[in-house]
Order: structure tokens, then sequence, then C-alpha cells
């Protein structure tokens, strides 16, 4: 491909910045409007995780699937195939009659959204190549989270509070068409000079091991741990991941390929999406129930709640892009654990939603971690990898995100519907009981435990990932990816 000239380059960005803005924002106006979907169609506290899990699952399911058909057949026809799948799903969300027509239809949006981040993000480190210029291309990036954070509790208060949560939905429309006209026309196309053949085995084995591992988690507390069906689908689960595991190792191209984990970078990465995608997933779903059914404001008010979180997130992302680039991922990666851990702290230990100061200050900080940790995730995922590997690379990391909030909303989604059912389950628009409120805060404790254990991973993986030991084990991992060297070949020699 050759090279771009800079406004190029930029007006790339923006489109592909695009693609990220539409799934954000879904999934930030989602939240807000969950108490408003439970009460027009009649759903459970788990039916409202299956609302967001069925994205997510699906999404993680399908990226790393993507992110190697967009390097085979053209980044540029997959983005663009996302975003009309993506559209087309948005629109038929908003005409769901049910709970369970709208988690399919769920899917059939995370299909289309599977094409979009990591196609994007492999667009993008093919577009920017040098690595200053890369990283802040990644911090802005990172910044659209932000927007959308910012942006979507008070849009879909507003679209909930006036239209209804179905208009939540019209908004994706007319983004996704923009996002796809200037996509034809701006867009480069790209491929790898080496593409992967397609893995149906692995990608049954992934399937099998997220959707059985999350149903388990989500349908655990109505159903019982100790139920025949709970109880099958963890076994799936655990002997999928070790069948995935086994075959991956042994194939030739894998879905996923082990040799990206030789790096300790990429690796910590990979654990760091997981810990701050469960961490911002469950914080998301819990505070919704929190502002919504136990301190009883609507929709709009909860929202505007949440915007000092995602005020910090906006001006933070770009601002740690920079930083990444000057002074590598290592000052992100430490100030987003500290920040998540003690916002997690704040409220088990403090009980920071007893006052509105607290509250505000467990916001501000969770939104500095959240912000602060994106761009080193992924500009560490993509850094020292070939380029030809940059899709498969970014569908990893991307992949991680997923996992990460399915498990966050699964989790946390479990704990408090397994503690905290009275309070869980008050009316919508009306302030729960002084009992009900109480029980929620105590339910919600171990909730808080969980997303100040995942800001603590963060941190200590941000310490032990970044120094010139982690630095030579990616160089290691990408001289297994060299050009022309059998693949077969490449993980004898890794084994050697």
């Amino acid at each position: 491909m050759r090279e771009l000239s800079h406004r190029r380059r930029m007006l790339v960005l923006a489109i592909c910045c695009m693609s990220l803005l539409l799934v954000s924002l879904d999934n930030t106006v989602l939240n807000v409007a969950l108490p408003s979907i439970r009460s027009d169609l009649h759903a459970s506290v788990s039916g409202m995780q299956w609302t967001i899990d069925a994205y997510t699952l699906v999404l993680a399911a399908l990226l790393m699937l993507s992110g190697s058909t967009a390097d085979r057949v053209g980044r540029k026809r997959t983005f663009q195939t996302g975003l009309v799948i993506f559209t087309l799903g948005s629109g038929l969300c908003s005409l769901a009659p049910n709970l369970e027509t709208l988690v399919l239809f769920r899917m059939v949006q995370a299909i289309g959204g599977s094409m979009l981040n990591p196609v994007a993000m492999s667009i993008i480190t093919n577009v920017f190549t040098e690595p200053r210029e890369r990283a802040r291309a990644i911090g802005v990036w990172g910044g659209v989270v932000g927007i959308s954070m910012a942006a979507g509790p008070i849009v879909g208060g507003l679209l909930v509070e006036s239209v209804g949560w179905r208009s939540i939905f019209w908004i994706n429309i007319p983004v996704g068409l923009a996002a796809l006209l200037l996509t034809a026309r701006y867009v480069p196309e790209s491929r790898a000079p080496r593409p992967r053949r397609a893995d149906p085995v692995g990608q049954l084995l992934v399937i099998a091991v997220l959707g059985t591992l999350t149903y388990a988690i989500i349908e655990a507390p109505d159903r019982g741990w100790d139920s025949p069906l709970i109880a099958a689908c963890a076994g799936i689960a655990t002997l999928g991941l070790f069948a995935l595991i086994h075959y991956e190792r042994r194939r030739a191209e894998p879905l996923i390929d082990v040799r990206f984990f030789h790096s300790a970078p990429f690796s910590g990465a990979t654990v760091v999406a997981v810990c701050a995608f469960a961490a911002l997933g469950g914080y998301l779903f819990m505070n919704t129930l929190y502002l919504q059914d136990v301190r009883g404001l609507d929709a709009l008010h909860a929202g505007l709640w949440m915007l000092p979180m995602a005020f910090m997130c906006f001006v933070c992302a770009p601002l740690s892009g920079r930083l990444v680039g000057a002074r590598g991922p290592r000052p992100s990666m430490l100030v987003a654990g500290v920040a998540i851990t003690a916002s997690g702290v704040l409220f088990a230990v403090f009980d920071a939603q007893a006052s509105d100061a607290g509250l505000l200050i467990g916001y501000v900080l969770f939104g500095l971690g959240f912000g602060m940790v994106n761009a080193p995730i992924t500009n560490t995922a993509v850094s020292g990898m070939p380029r030809s590997q940059a899709g498969v690379a970014a569908a990893v990391a991307s992949t991680s995100r997923q996992v990460g909030q399915s498990l966050g909303v699964a989790v946390i989604g479990a704990v408090l519907a397994a503690g905290a059912a009275t309070a869980a389950a008050g009316g919508l628009g009306h302030a729960a009981s002084p009992a009900a409120a109480a029980s929620f805060v105590d339910a919600a404790r171990p909730a808080w435990w969980i997303i100040a254990a995942c800001g603590a991973v963060i941190l200590l993986l941000g310490l032990l990932t970044t120094g010139h030991w982690a630095e030579k084990t990616t160089r290691h991992a990408a001289a297994l990816f060299e050009e022309g060297k059998p693949m077969g070949q490449t993980s004898a020699n890794a084994k050697a």
C-alpha cells in the first residue's frame, strides 16, 4: 500500500473512529435504557444481562475470525460489510416485540460489530506506520470511547425519557450510513501478504467455551449452582478450553496463534484488557441499577451522574496515547491500576455511594483509570508484531475486551441477583425502600471487591510486562513470524 498524505491519514482515522463510536455508543446508551427495557418487556435481572452479553459474546467469538478474514479478503471490504450488518441489526433491534427477539437482533448487530473495531484498528496500524504517530492515533481512537461514555448516558437518557428505549437504536443508522459512504470514498484497501486459512474447528470451540461459561454464570443464581444444566455447561466450557488449546497448538495456521503469547507485553495486554473491561462492564451494569432502582432517578438524571466518569475517560484517553508514544505503556498502566483499585476500595470499604461526594469521587477515579488503560492495551498488542499480522493481533486484543465485558456483566450481575433480589427488582423510577437499598449495597460489596481486584491485576502486570525483559520477549515473538518461513517450522523452532 502506497504512503498516504497526512491529511488522508487523519481522514482514515476519523472514519475508523466512527465505527468505534457506533459500537461504544450502543453499549453505553443501552445501559441507561436497561430499566425501561426491563419494565416494557417484563425482563428479569438475567434478562437484562443477556441483552448486553448476547452482543458481547457473539462479538468476542467472531472477532478473530473477522480479523483473519479481513487480512485475507481485504480490510476495506470486510469493514464495509460490518457497517451494513450492524446498521441493519440496529434497525431490527428497534422493532423487537419481546426480549427473546431483542436478544436475537443484538446478536445480528454483533456479527456486524465483529467486522468493525479490529478491522478498523488493523487499517490504522497499516496507515500509521511510524511508532509515535501510531501511538497518538491509537490515543485518539481510545478517546472515542470517552466520547461515547460521555454522550451515551446523556443521549440515551434524553431518548428514553422523550421517545422511548427503542429510539436508542435509531442513532446507529445515520452514523452507519455516513461511515459506509466515507469508507467507500477514502479508505484504501489492504491485505496481509500471507493470510491464514479459516479454522472452523477452532471457531466452534471458541463459541462453545464462551457461550457455555457465560450461560452458567448468568443462569446459576436462578437455577442453582448444583443444577445439572449449570454443571454440564461448566464442564463443557472446561473441556472445550482444554480442547481448544490442544488443537490450536498443533494446527499449522490456527485461529489463535500461540506465537503471539511468547511476547510478555502481548500476554499482559490481553489479561489487562479482560480485567479492565470486566471492571467497566460490571461497573456500568451495577451503577445503572443502583442509580435508577435504589436512588429512584430517571434515565436522564442517571446518565448525568455518570458524566464525570465519562469526562475523565474522554480527557485521559488521548493523554494516555501521547504518554505511551513518549514514555511507553508502563506509566499509563500504573496510573490505571491504582485509580481502578482505589475506586473499587472506596465503594467496598467506605460505602462511597452513601454520599454524593463519595459517589462523585468514585466515578472520577474509575473514569481516570479506564481512560488511561485503553491506549497501552491496543498499542502493546500491535507494536513489535509484523504488519502482516496486524488484523489478527488487533482482533485478539479486541476479543479480550469483549470477553472481559461479558464476564464482568455476568459475574457482577450474578452477585447482585443472588444477594439483592429485592433491591434489584425495585420499581423503575421509584426509590427503593431503605431495607431494599441496604440489601443492594450489601450485595454489591463483593462486586466492588471484584472491581478492585481487577485494578490490582492491571497494576501488577503494568510493572511486570513493561521492562527490558518484556521487550526482549516481544522481539522473540516477532522473530517467530518471519516472512517466508513455514508456519509449522516456526512452531517447531519455538518449541526447541
